[in-house]
């Protein structure tokens, strides 16, 4: 039987050319903070790959920091922002209710152990950030925020969000966000945004695991959370991983068919709402990632529909595959008015690059039949 993957926003197929770029780079030897000539050698394929990347995302390449994932820059943005801004009296972090965790968490730990005032911007039912709460916070607490950091589009849902009406908004108070999702799959310009700070990952496009980006703007210096031997800026410590580096940029300077994936995307949708006429679409609006589809089959329990797919050999997720084994409702789904039973009655599937209409084919073979299971076991 074959087995169909339709979870790419959680990870992606190594692309041909990166797995090239990678495998090349690990039989070469050199430090690139070494001054021989092998160290020299690894430096120059790095600091290439650092140009293209930046070329890629609309930045300076003494702009891009390589970190070891999103998180990681994530972390850095946040906390390193939040820092710096600090000794300026300004305390209060602003985020959406529907960050992923890797802003959530470190955001949560700031306000437990730093002391800041988190505040979540609510979004609407469709997921999209409410701009007059955001205004409206912006007019009587702007000269208390340290800094704000809205995704650019939702790993659950897809949709996404107006960043450069946010940081206008903002003026001069540092917005970070976390574009993880959208590298490549929609525009996405650095400079065009105006944000301060934008995350990357490389594994969301066909690059490796473990290997991320922070943009940061050259004007801002702000606190370490490693420190040693001052590689990145002295953002960033540790041994840079030129291969995976190098396959990062591989990947990234490869095309991405958003028009395909989105015809996929909606001919799956068609076939959903013609095969389980009462399942809905969450987030369905115009500005939205061409890949994801959140459903809600009313009546189900997503776990158990996920093992009833994973047997129909069909993978698929529930949402962040960051919060995989964590039995609860989304976040998310919550913060766009769902019910704990219908945000746990929901199911994301992702397709990508790699994806073809034999796929949306065959996940519609077993769909109808594994939720008329999933109701039948949710009755028991």
């Amino acid at each position: 039987m074959p087995s169909i993957y339709v979870d790419h926003a959680a990870t992606t197929p190594l692309s041909p050319a990166a797995f090239k770029a990678i495998s090349s780079q690990l039989q070469q030897l050199g430090n690139p903070s070494s001054l021989h000539t092998h160290g020299r050698a690894t430096r120059k394929v790095l600091e290439d790959a650092r140009e293209s990347i930046a070329r890629e995302v609309g930045s300076l390449p003494s702009e891009v920091i390589f970190t070891a994932s999103g998180t990681e820059a994530n972390n850095i943005a946040l906390k390193g922002l939040w820092w710096s801004r600090k000794a300026q009296g300004k305390s209060v972090v602003v985020i959406s209710a529907i960050e992923h965790h890797a802003i959530l968490d470190p955001a949560h730990w700031l306000e437990t152990h730093e002391g800041a005032e988190v505040i979540h911007i609510p979004v609407d039912v469709h997921g999209v950030i409410k701009l007059d709460f955001f205004k409206n916070l912006i007019a009587q607490r702007g000269d208390e925020i340290a800094v704000i950091s809205i995704m650019h589009s939702n790993n659950e849902t897809g949709v996404i969000q107006p960043i450069q009406e946010l940081v206008s908004l903002a003026g001069d108070i540092p917005v970070h966000t976390d574009a993880v999702q959208s590298f490549k799959k929609v525009p996405l310009s650095y400079k065009d945004l105006g944000v301060t700070a934008l995350t990357l990952s490389a594994h969301k496009v066909g690059g490796p695991l473990g290997i991320g980006v922070l943009i940061l703007q050259r004007a801002y210096e702000i606190p370490a959370l490693l420190h040693g031997g001052g590689q990145e800026r002295e953002i960033r410590s540790g041994t840079l991983n030129a291969p995976s580096i190098v396959a990062f940029s591989a990947a990234a300077s490869e095309e991405y068919p958003s028009s395909d994936v989105q015809r996929l995307r909606d001919n799956f949708i068609s076939a959903v709402h013609a095969a389980i006429p009462d399942a809905y679409i969450n987030g369905e609006v115009s500005q939205r990632l061409p890949g994801i589809v959140n459903i809600t089959f009313p009546g189900t329990q997503s776990d158990t529909l996920l093992l009833l797919l994973d047997n129909a050999h069909v993978s698929a997720s529930t949402g962040s595959a960051c919060s995989a084994g964590v039995h609860e409702a989304s976040h998310v789904l919550l913060a766009m008015g769902h019910t704990e039973a219908t945000a746990q009655s929901s199911l994301r599937f992702s397709f990508g690059a790699a994806s073809t209409q034999a796929d949306v084919d065959f996940v519609m073979s077993v769909l109808p039949d594994v939720i008329a299971t999933g109701r039948a076991a949710h009755l028991k």
